[in-house]
């Protein structure tokens, strides 16, 4: 969805977007016209995928991918030499991931299956695979019904011995300004990347947008939104237990910033 509006994007990103008027033009980062910027940011960011594969090493079988977006974690996992299927909702994302998929090294992209799906609630014919993976935090993006129909497939669709693994940020002391950094994509791209998020709030807001020395002076001005739940992997933890899948190991990921506190959990069913 597009809009010209920014009153509803909060803090200092607001302000900023506010001073440009009627030129701004605010999609969600997963639509898309945000798909190339997500995509962009992914593909220059490495965290966790160290961490995840050496997990997934120690669980010989196939794999299922969650939320695969375009491909970050799709890649490396099947550099593995394992057969992958990568599950994801948005059509702009599946697209990509099957542009590059098909870019990829002779036999690499015959070993994985794209299936458009929710992974709040999928069906994929039954406990087939040896580890599930749920990266880039995604499980931030569903609210407490969506986290239990998450546990809920994923224990359907693991073997037993099986491992879930995910990872989650947890965020400290933001009782101050709003965090304002700059990132560079694969591309080579510059973005702000502004986060609102206060003490107590169940959600930390994220708004992307240029650079100041790179914002047109005429014509729109582009600004990217998402919404991610603040999940303590301790929360975490005590919801996959009580939908019957037992935390193993926690691995410290490294973090983008010192407000954030970012883990890997392994799991397995009870």
């Amino acid at each position: 969805m597009t809009t010209t509006r920014t009153a509803a994007v909060p803090g200092l990103a607001g302000e900023i977007l506010a001073g440009y008027g009627d030129r701004v033009r605010v999609h969600d980062l997963y639509d898309e016209a945000g798909a190339s910027v997500y995509h962009d940011l992914a593909a220059a960011d490495t965290t966790e995928i160290r961490e995840l594969t050496r997990a997934v090493r120690a669980v010989p079988g196939p794999v299922l991918e969650l939320a695969a977006g375009s491909g970050r974690l799709t890649l490396p996992l099947l550099a593995l030499g394992r057969e992958v299927t990568a599950l994801e909702l948005k059509e702009s994302m599946v697209v990509l991931l099957k542009e590059r998929l098909a870019e990829a090294p002779a036999g690499i992209g015959g070993r994985c299956t794209v299936v458009q799906g929710d992974m709040s609630a999928f069906a994929l014919g039954g406990a087939g695979f040896a580890v599930v993976v749920l990266g880039t935090t995604s499980v931030s993006l569903l609210d407490a019904d969506g986290r239990a129909g998450l546990y809920a497939a994923v224990r359907a669709h693991l073997r037993p011995g099986g491992r879930f693994l995910l990872s989650t940020v947890d965020v400290d002391g933001a009782d101050g300004d709003d965090l304002d950094l700059e990132a560079a994509g694969a591309s080579g791209r510059r973005y702000r990347m502004i986060e609102h998020w206060r003490s107590g709030q169940e959600v930390r807001k994220v708004t992307i947008l240029p650079p100041e020395r790179e914002t047109p002076r005429d014509g729109p001005v582009p600004a990217f939104t998402t919404a991610i739940r603040v999940l303590p992997p301790d929360d975490l933890t005590r919801e996959l237990a009580s939908a019957g899948l037992r935390v193993v190991a926690r691995h410290t990921l490294p973090a983008a910033s010192p407000r954030h506190t970012a883990v890997l959990l392994e799991a397995e069913a009870a």
